[in-house]
């Protein structure tokens, strides 16, 4: 029998009247010093990723296919002289910043949050002119509330074929948005009752490498800010859209009864899940990260890839379809977005080179007959000591030819809430990101804006983003 939990215990309300009266009450004030300050390092980390991924095939064809769809408009796509209708705008920004899959996770609640959310709140306070901790503190409300609500599934959206990043990010660039747009609870209630209806993300791009999970978050961004301006305009959206019979998690976690409807708003506004966002150290699937380490420690104890017999890969349950399933394909990416996703070839890599960077997942890379020789020999198992979601862990043992065991643990992947990357860890991997494509002089540029946030206009900001050399 599923677990009746569909209603807050204290409050009797329903979980959009919660969240509805949340948003209505929140304000700039109630966000603590280190929550607005770590807000303002995701942010710096996104651009970062955003500029580098102009030097990348999905972003022109993406740009080419937008331009085309695109109506007029001033508003910025993120490190491009290029200018964008509003909607359009937040879908080129989340490819952007997704796209190479180098974006922050919130681990519990298996989502990419600013990658949604930055774009939506963006674009959203530039457009209505509205200050820059007005931009910050959208953002923080929607990612607030979209962890919350990720979290509510325990990982199962992925288990039945859900990419929450995309289903769940809608869910908060609508809250985004309608705080941006000023709207009532009534109003918030139908902009979220309508957002049931246009949330999607499939994961059956796992299956052949193909590019639909990149445009995932700006596509919940795009339909966020439609569900918001048509709440505004009292257009009636459901009341039931997360706990109804045909809610949110009734419909995407079909056959599941292990998931918490109080988790959507517990602690909401006392405690802080953008703090518990990790930013990635590694250009690849979160889940792939422990096994990547591991294999990169042991590489450091001067094992080379002709000694290796055998490798094996203990993850948790819940990541198996998402980064060793179907077996064959993973062992052979035929792609970058493929072998992001892929436990074989990722292992090998690091076994063989002991690091993991852009360069190691381009088109080049991955016919390198090395590292496809130890994707070939490395099979999986579910590891019985993971603490998923809490931890994205795992183990490699490798087997040498001379009868040695080698194995390495990752208890705590690194970038994790309880071993996160340090402030300049941040922001050296965004000054990295950026070089790709910008001069030295545009990256300070940007970095000092986005970490004066407070002090800028969310226009100033935009145009900042939104120069070539």
């Amino acid at each position: 029998m599923r677990i009746q939990t569909h209603t807050s215990p204290a409050a009797g309300q329903a979980i959009s009247e919660q969240l509805a009266s949340f948003a209505v009450n929140f304000k700039a004030s109630d966000i603590p010093a280190s929550v607005r300050e770590r807000a303002k390092l995701l942010m710096l980390d996104a651009f970062g990723i955003a500029v580098a991924s102009h030097g990348y095939e999905f972003s022109k064809r993406a740009m080419a296919a937008i331009s085309e769809l695109n109506s007029g408009g001033r508003s910025v796509v993120l490190g491009s002289d290029k200018r964008f209708d509003l909607r359009n705008s937040i879908l080129m920004n989340g490819i952007l910043i997704h796209g190479l899959d180098y974006d922050d996770t919130h681990s519990q609640g298996v989502i990419h949050a600013t990658t949604s959310t930055l774009p939506t709140a963006l674009a959203m306070a530039a457009h209505h002119n509205k200050s820059g901790d007005d931009l910050l503190t959208a953002f923080v409300l929607g990612v607030e509330i979209a962890t919350r609500l990720g979290s509510v599934a325990k990982g199962g959206f992925h288990q039945i074929g859900f990419h929450p990043t995309g289903l769940i990010g809608t869910f908060g660039c609508t809250m985004t948005s309608g705080w941006l747009l000023g709207l009532n609870e009534r109003q918030y209630l139908d902009a979220q009752g309508l957002a049931l209806s246009v949330a999607s993300g499939s994961l059956e791009f796992l299956n052949d490498g193909a590019w639909n999970k990149r445009m995932h978050p700006g596509w919940a961004g795009y339909a966020g800010v439609t569900a918001a301006t048509l709440g505004r305009h009292g257009y009636t959206g459901t009341r039931l859209a997360y706990e109804g019979r045909f809610g949110l998690y009734a419909s995407h976690l079909v056959g599941r009864d292990d998931y918490d409807l109080n988790l959507a708003t517990q602690d909401l506004g006392r405690v802080w899940e953008l703090e518990r966002v990790s930013v990635k150290p590694l250009p690849a699937c979160h889940f792939t990260h422990a096994a990547v380490d591991a294999a990169a420690r042991i590489y450091e104890q001067g094992i080379r890839a002709e000694q290796i017999k055998r490798i094996k890969v203990l993850v948790p349950a819940e990541v198996v379809k998402t980064v060793c399933e179907p077996e064959e394909a993973k062992r052979k990416p035929v792609n970058s977005y493929e072998a992001q996703f892929s436990i074989p070839y990722l292992v090998g890599t690091a076994l063989l080179k002991g690091r993991l960077t852009l360069d190691d997942i381009d088109e080049p890379a991955l016919s390198d007959p090395s590292v496809l020789a130890l994707a070939a020999i490395t099979d999986y198992a579910v590891d019985p000591n993971s603490q998923f979601p809490k931890y994205f862990d795992g183990e490699v043992i490798v087997e040498l030819k001379d009868g040695r065991i080698l194995r390495e643990r990752e208890a705590m992947n690194r970038g994790s809430v309880d071993r996160p990357l340090t402030e300049q860890d941040i922001v050296t991997k965004y000054r990295d990101n950026a070089a790709r494509q910008v001069s030295a002089a545009r990256s300070l540029e940007i970095e000092k804006q986005v970490l004066n946030l407070d002090k800028v206009s969310a226009r100033d900001l935009a145009q900042c983003l939104g120069r070539i050399e």
